[in-house]
């Protein structure tokens, strides 16, 4: 221990002895200072004040020794140190103070550094805090803009953000707990952006439910545009006009008229929303549940287009417009997405809400479809559903329920065209006059050529309507051309349905076959011969002739029919039952006239008033026979003036023949059992005059053909006359009877005999075979029987008469 103060010592010593050799106050102190730094305390400082006194007593030891030496040298150096002793004693004094201030100094000094050291630390801690803090706020940065971007809409941009926050960031700032907090955010944040797009996405899709109608609107008119197209090429072409809307001719030859639909001056369709949510359900992991919830939507939005009824009452079709276009804007927006994205849409999810749709359609209009009365509202409302059809098989859908629909529509709008045209018809053939229809002027016969199936006569062809004399008498009444026309219109008007679109046109040309039958049989034959009951033998007349120019017009109606047939592929000749019903309709009006004729034949006949024992000659015709020629005269020169000639012709003959048989029936009646000579001339001169009348008709009447009908009246009038005057005995030669008689029924011929009596002879009448039978003038009554049964015998039965 001692020697480390000693060695302390030597130490101060030596820096003492630096101290006082300093040259300056300056030196002086930067020696001092280190030795005051490093005492730490006032103890410590003793030892350099030790040193300095050591110092100072050495000094003064030397001064002494010089002094010694040389006193007054000595002197004045004590002196000098007296003084540099005061000196010393201050600088001592102040080295104290200073050593003082220096140790505040130092005290100070290490309260600063400890200051500065604990103020290091908490910088190191603020440094390392503000860079956390950096950290943390730029996470926090990147997660405010993950909302930001979602409040601008930018979904996609958000869900970048949010997948670079959470795996680059706050893999950054893992220790910190707003990384935790953080990361337990992000799929609540996720959920956010899909929340965000999908009420984006159902913004689009509610805007295209609110385009739909639109869209289909536009849709309607570009394929009115593509059909008037088509109408102008098939009009410089015929051989395109033979391809439908839709075929692949159509289609090639429009290519040049290319239109989207879904993006043009009217309607743009942007599928982005779809797509950005389409993109972010996928980056998401949930793309089978976005797939679900779109397909939802989209039925939910379905359902939301079909009404719960349909009015179709209104002029325009307006709420049936509507509704197909709304349809099929759904539809066309459901066919581009199919086409725009992956696995987002099945074609069997697409094809099942069009089948839905359509069935929905298709029930509605099947349920307003009652309520419809008028055909050409219904061939409006038909004009809507193919133009509806044409446009969506443009987009490859199905069609075929809506095509049936049509069939459906078609027999709907064949049965009220019919009831109309029914009614009419109707109307014109209760309200005709049935007399000959007149015609004023060329005008009117022009009209009436071209809308009936009636052709000039052959002795008119040559000329001009011009030049034919005015009024002209139409053989026909005025319903025929009006059936004419309303049948024309009928065949036009069913066949105005397939002119759109329909593929069932056999079924057309079926249809309208058998339609144009019902009417023609129904409702023009039928209601003609109803009227065949009338009395009139005029209108009757009237009636055939029609009923004869009707079964001409069934042919031209089998050309007609031919040219307008829908199905090109079909050939062969078309039948109608019509024909067969007019024929046999005309049949019934020929015997309808053959009656009344006959019946006023036997009306007059049966006024005949023979007294067939009468005892004188009378000198004129009977007044039945002669109002019977006369009858006869009129009603072929009037009344049946308008009938063909063959007809005529037949009547004529027909009745003549019924008053060949119904004279023939007078004298063989059973009440008559005896004819006097006078009463057989009276019936002779009768019929005489009804030959003559004969006889006397002009030569297109052809007389000699119409005599063939009296032959056996005529005959059997000869042989009473012969019978008369004695000469009844002719009749059994068979040399000359054959020849004279060849008409004469051999057991009527005999009857007559037997009946009429000779002029010459008296008393009964005697019969002819008496005479030829070789019984003489006086033969008895039981030898004139005997001959007669002999004759029943051989000819078989005797007095029985023939109805005719």
């Amino acid at each position: 221990m001692p020697g480390l103060i000693a060695d302390q010592y030597d130490d101060l010593t030596g820096a003492v002895q630096q101290i006082i050799l300093s040259s300056s106050e300056s030196d002086y102190l930067d020696q001092l200072i280190p030795l005051l730094r490093n005492a730490q305390s006032s103890t410590q400082v003793t030892p350099l004040i030790h040193a300095l006194n050591h110092v100072s007593a050495d000094r003064e030891s030397e001064i002494e020794r010089i002094c010694n030496t040389n006193y007054q040298e000595f002197t004045s150096s004590v002196q000098q140190l007296e003084h540099v002793r005061e000196g010393t004693s201050s600088m001592i004094s102040e080295i104290l103070a200073l050593s003082d201030n220096y140790a505040a100094s130092v005290e100070k000094m290490a309260e600063q550094k400890k200051a500065l050291v604990d103020s290091r630390g908490v910088r190191q801690n603020i440094d390392e805090a503000t860079q956390a803090l950096k950290d943390c706020l730029e996470v926090l940065r990147l997660a405010n803009q993950v909302h930001d971007l979602l409040g601008k809409k930018n979904h996609y941009a958000a869900l970048r953000a949010l997948d670079e926050l959470q795996n680059v960031h706050l893999r950054e700032v893992t220790r910190y707990k707003i990384a935790e907090m953080i990361e337990r955010s992000v799929p609540a944040t996720q959920r956010l952006i899909a929340e965000a797009v999908m009420t984006d996405l159902n913004t689009w899709l509610y805007r295209i439910r609110e385009t739909s109608q639109f869209l289909g609107e536009v849709a309607f008119y570009h394929t009115e545009m593509r059909r008037a197209r088509q109408k102008e090429r098939a009009e410089e072409d015929a051989y395109l006009g033979s391809f439908k809307l839709n075929s692949a001719i159509e289609l090639v030859a429009d290519e040049d008229h290319e239109f989207d639909v879904l993006n043009n001056d009217e309607v743009q369709v942007d599928f982005s929303p779809l797509f950005e949510c389409l993109h972010i359900h996928d980056a998401l992991g949930q793309t089978d549940k976005f797939r679900a919830e779109y397909a939802a939507t989209r039925r939910r939005q379905k359902d939301l287009l079909i009404p719960q009824t349909l009015d179709l009452q209104d002029e325009e079709n307006n709420r049936l417009s509507s509704l197909l276009e709304s349809i099929a804007g759904f539809a066309i927006v459901e066919k581009a997405t199919l086409a725009k994205t992956t696995n987002l849409r099945a074609q069997s999810d697409v094809d099942e809400l069009w089948d839905s749709m359509c069935q929905s359609a298709i029930s509605l209009l099947t349920a307003s479809l009652p309520s419809i009365s008028n055909d050409e509202k219904l061939l409006k409302v038909k004009g809507v559903i193919a133009l509806f059809i044409q446009t969506m098989d443009s987009w490859s859908y199905s069609v075929q329920s809506l095509d049936s629909l049509l069939l459906t529509l078609f027999d709907k709008y064949a049965s009220l065209l019919r009831k109309r045209f029914e009614d009419d018809i109707e109307e014109i053939v209760t309200a005709d006059d049935y007399m000959p229809m007149p015609v004023s002027n060329s005008d009117e016969y022009s009209r009436v050529l071209n809308v009936s199936f009636y052709t000039l006569p052959p002795e008119h062809q040559d000329q001009p309507l011009e030049s034919l004399d005015y009024p002209a008498i139409l053989p026909f009444s005025q319903m025929y051309p009006m059936v004419c026309i309303d049948v024309r219109n009928f065949v036009t008007q069913l066949c105005l349905f397939s002119d759109d679109h329909f593929r069932h046109t056999t079924h057309i040309d079926r249809v309208l076959r058998d339609m144009l039958d019902g009417l023609l049989v129904e409702k023009v034959c039928r209601a003609l011969v109803d009227r065949l009951r009338s009395q009139y033998p005029g209108q009757i007349v009237q009636i055939l002739t029609n009923l004869e120019h009707f079964e001409a017009a069934t042919h031209d109606l089998c050309d007609l029919l031919a040219d307008t047939r829908s199905t090109a592929s079909t050939s062969g000749p078309i039948t109608l039952q019509a024909t067969k019903a007019f024929r046999e309709a005309k049949e019934q009006a020929e015997k309808r006239i053959f009656e009344l004729v006959n019946s006023k034949i036997d009306d007059l006949i049966e006024t005949a008033e023979y007294e067939w024992s009468s005892t004188f000659v009378p000198e004129e015709v009977s007044p039945y026979m002669t109002e019977l020629t006369r009858y006869l005269s009129n009603i072929m020169s009037s009344v049946l003036l308008g009938l063909p000639d063959g007809i005529k012709d037949t009547l004529y003959f027909s009745a003549l023949g019924f008053i060949s048989d119904a004279l023939l029936r007078l004298p063989l009646d059973e009440g008559v059992t005896r004819i006097s000579y006078q009463a057989a001339e009276a019936y002779v001169m009768d019929v005489g005059h009804l030959v003559e009348f004969v006889e006397s008709l002009p030569e297109d009447q052809r007389p000699q053909v119409l005599l063939g009908s009296l032959d056996e009246l005529r005959q059997t009038t000869d042989l009473m006359h012969l019978a008369s005057q004695g000469q009844g005995e002719i009749f059994f030669d068979s040399s000359k009877s054959q020849a004279r008689f060849g008409k004469v029924d051999k057991l009527k011929g005999a009857e007559l005999l037997e009946k009429v009596e000779d002029r010459d002879a008296a008393g009964p009448p005697r019969s002819p075979l008496v005479g030829s039978g070789g019984f003489g003038e006086q033969a008895d009554q039981e030898g004139r029987k005997r001959m007669l049964g002999d004759f029943r015998d051989r000819f078989g039965g005797f007095g029985r008469r023939e109805k005719s």
